[in-house]
């Protein structure tokens, strides 16, 4: 879907931004480095508006160079978004993310959505986070289950394991029970 959109974008002045929710890095993903991305990728679009500059030189001013505060990113956010034509932010796997940010971010692209008719909000993830999904962006949502298919999964694996690096540490009897594990346990989900 991200790729259908980028391919899109051009064609209809239309800016999308994507995030990825990665486990292993979900104590690095705050809030406010969650958002500064998504500033930075609708900024780095051309020429930096003059606004962020100067909120970016007035951070860096203060005390010690800090950060912008989360309030003042969020302000630059909306700014930045209101300047544009459409805008698409895309953030897949977010039942990786710490709930805390979760939440915080499900409440900050509520406000940014709700004062941006312009932006749309495609968020990718698990069942399990739908009630948090609904709770926090509260109107407006859409749900596409995507559910994956048995033929799906299994091409899925094929590639992967084709694309193995070590092809020698696994026989055909491993690869058979990797193949049936997993689809018997996706299955269960």
């Amino acid at each position: 879907m991200i790729d259908h959109l980028h391919d899109r974008a051009g064609e209809n002045d239309t800016t999308v931004v994507e995030l990825y929710c990665d486990f292993p890095a979900r104590h690095e993903q705050t809030t406010p480095n969650m958002l500064g991305a998504i500033l930075k990728q609708l900024v780095n679009r051309g020429e930096i508006p003059e606004h962020v500059w100067r909120a970016l030189k007035t951070a860096r001013e203060g005390f010690g160079g800090r950060r912008l505060r989360l309030p003042n990113l969020l302000e630059l956010l909306k700014t930045t978004i209101a300047s544009l034509s459409r805008v698409f932010i895309c953030i897949d796997a977010l039942d990786e993310a710490l709930p805390k940010l979760r939440l915080d971010l499900l409440r900050f692209l509520r406000d940014i959505a709700q004062g941006s008719p312009n932006t749309r909000l495609f968020l990718s993830g698990r069942d399990h986070i739908m009630s948090e999904i609904r709770k926090g962006v509260s109107s407006g949502i859409v749900v596409v289950p995507i559910i994956p298919t048995k033929g799906g999964i299994e091409a899925f694996l094929e590639m992967r394991l084709d694309s193995d690096t070590e092809p020698n540490a696994m026989d055909d009897d491993l690869r058979a029970d990797i193949m049936r594990v997993t689809v018997e346990e996706t299955s269960k989900t």
